[in-house]
Order: structure tokens, then C-alpha cells, then sequence
């Protein structure tokens, strides 16, 4: 769910049918919720889902999923967007891309009403998964990119979560498959720009399996980001790590002295302002049940 005002949000997701699973998003005008409109790239979709939704503004949103093809049984990622309150048809994207058919938007920011990005992943040729980006200016959705293809020699690689500042200025992060375990990484967008993949929490990542869950920006080229990582002992450890004026710093581990059970992960991390925010997670304790934390930097 995003909201573009108080009292003007849109939320999307999906249903059971009879015969598939279809996507749906609803819409809340000045504080009152309409009712749900089914939605998809497809018209012959037999399984469809909302993932993501962001609005740059009150009735200008948009929203990314995916569906499956009736026809091939490939599924296929697809954005979608609302303007001026009104839910228009979806856009596939990624779809050159996508050579085995197996495609999904994980998530989606709005900078400004009509200018958005979104991140996700696709399958090759060589039936890895692979990342993309794809970007929305003044309403029209242009190319997906795939990123983090240096790095992702390993055949395995997503988008988690995208954030934009502004129009054009996001960052975004997930994880990728290197010659052996799974890398955390974070990339940036700069005027419209996406540049190259970063690995984060590289030297903490003993283990040889992270993942950038979460990232947030408070302003341009100023953001968060959240995470999980596995030491030595193969147990997982949160992880928070800061970009400053565009550039990532050093990733550095948060919740170590309560996760006796040792397992913790952020899930999730929000900034207000640039250089102000907090996350949120789970860790075990030592008789081994979950709990949660958060964590902020002021």
C-alpha cells in the first residue's frame, strides 16, 4: 500500500477465482475505500499477483506484479499505472529479457507522479535469474536493464526493494549469485541513470550467503539499506549500511548482542529525512524464540 496524501492511497495484491489466481488493486479517495478492480498485463492471465505499489501524488500511482500467460503458462513481469485516479492497462516489461519465462516486479518507487522505477528479476537463456531495473518517465515506461551482471557469475540474481528521492534518483537492492554462495548488493540511479551493481557487507559475509533486503532514501543519493548475512558459524546476522552524498559505506551489523539464538535479519528500514532513519527485524534468542527489534540512526 502507498498513499500519495492522507486519505489518498491505493493498495493492490491478489484473489482466489475459481479456476486461477488474479491480481487486484483498490483505491481510497478523501478517507472513503472504493471497490477493487481486477487488473493484469494479460487479458488470457491464469495467475496474476500485485507485489508492489508506490504514488508519487494523490491519484498517481503505480503498481508492479506478475502474471502468467494462458497461452505459454510463462510468467511474465508487468507494471501498471493509475492516474488521476484511474487504474489504467498493465505493461509487461522485461519481456526480451526474459528468454525462459519465469519474471516477476518485486517492487516499485515513485520520485514524482509519472516518474517511478521498478526491480525485479527475470530467467536467461541459461535458466539463471537475473536482475532488472526499469524506469517510467512522464508516465511511460521505458526498457528494462539487467544490473548486476559482473557480478552475478554464480547464475542468480533479484531486485528486493527500489527507492526514489526524486524523480530519476533512486537506489535499489538485492542479492546475486557470485562463483560460490549468494552476495548482497546495492545500485544506484542518478539523473535517470542506472550505474553499476555494489556488493555490500562483503567483509562480514563469512559465511557466504547475504541479501540486501530493504532500502529506503531520505534524499537524493542519500539512503539506507537492510539486510541479512551468515558468519562462520553459518548463523544470520542483521545489517544496516548507509550511502552518503552517493557513495555506500561500510555495512555494519545491528541486534548482535540480543541474537543469542543466532539468527537475525532486517526486514525492513524507512528514512525520514537524509541520514535519519530506522529499521526493523527479528532475532533469536537463547531459548531459541523469535523476536523483534529496531533500530535507528538519528
Amino acid at each position: 500500500m502507498s498513499c500519495g496524501s492522507v486519505g489518498n492511497c491505493s493498495a493492490g495484491g491478489h484473489y482466489s477465482s475459481i479456476h486461477s489466481q488474479q491480481a487486484f488493486v483498490i483505491n481510497e479517495t478523501n478517507g472513503t475505500w472504493g471497490p477493487a478492480k481486477k487488473v493484469a498485463a494479460a487479458d488470457t492471465s491464469v495467475g496474476a499477483a500485485i507485489n508492489s505499489v508506490s504514488c508519487g501524488s494523490a491519484g498517481n500511482c503505480s503498481a508492479g506484479g506478475y502474471y502468467r500467460d494462458g497461452s505459454t503458462h510463462s510468467q511474465q513481469a508487468f507494471v501498471i499505472n493509475e492516474t488521476n485516479g484511474a487504474w489504467g492497462k498493465g505493461t509487461e516489461v522485461a519481456a526480451v529479457l526474459n528468454i525462459l519465462g519465469l519474471a516477476a516486479t518485486y517492487s516499485v518507487s515513485c520520485g514524482s507522479a509519472g516518474n517511478c522505477s521498478a526491480g525485479g528479476s527475470y530467467t536467461d537463456s541459461f535458466d539463471h535469474g537475473q536482475a532488472f531495473v526499469v524506469n517510467e518517465t512522464n508516465g511511460t515506461w521505458g526498457k528494462a536493464k539487467e544490473v548486476a551482471a559482473a557480478l552475478d557469475t554464480g547464475g542468480g540474481a533479484a531486485i528486493n526493494s527500489v527507492s526514489c528521492a526524486s524523480a530519476g534518483n533512486c537506489s535499489a537492492g538485492g542479492f546475486y549469485g557470485p562463483s560460490a554462495g549468494v552476495a548482497a548488493f546495492v545500485v544506484n540511479e542518478m539523473n535517470g541513470t542506472w550505474g553499476k551493481a555494489t556488493e555490500v557487507a562483503t567483509a562480514l559475509n563469512t559465511g557466504g550467503f547475504a541479501e540486501t533486503s530493504s532500502v529506503s532514501c531520505g534524499s537524493a543519493g542519500n539512503c539506507s539499506a537492510s539486510g541479512f548475512y551468515t558468519d562462520s558459524s553459518r548463523g544470520t546476522q542483521a545489517f544496516v549500511i548507509n550511502e552518503t552524498n552517493g557513495a555506500w559505506g561500510k555495512a555494519t551489523e545491528v541486534a548482535a548482542a540480543l541474537n543469542t539464538g543466532g539468527n537475525a535479519w532486517t526486514y525492513s528500514v524507512s528514512c525520514a529525512a537524509a541520514g535519519a532513519c530506522s529499521a526493523g527485524g527479528f532475532y533469536t534468542d537463547s531459548t531459541g524464540h523469535g523476536q523483534a527489534f529496531v533500530v535507528s540512526k538519528p
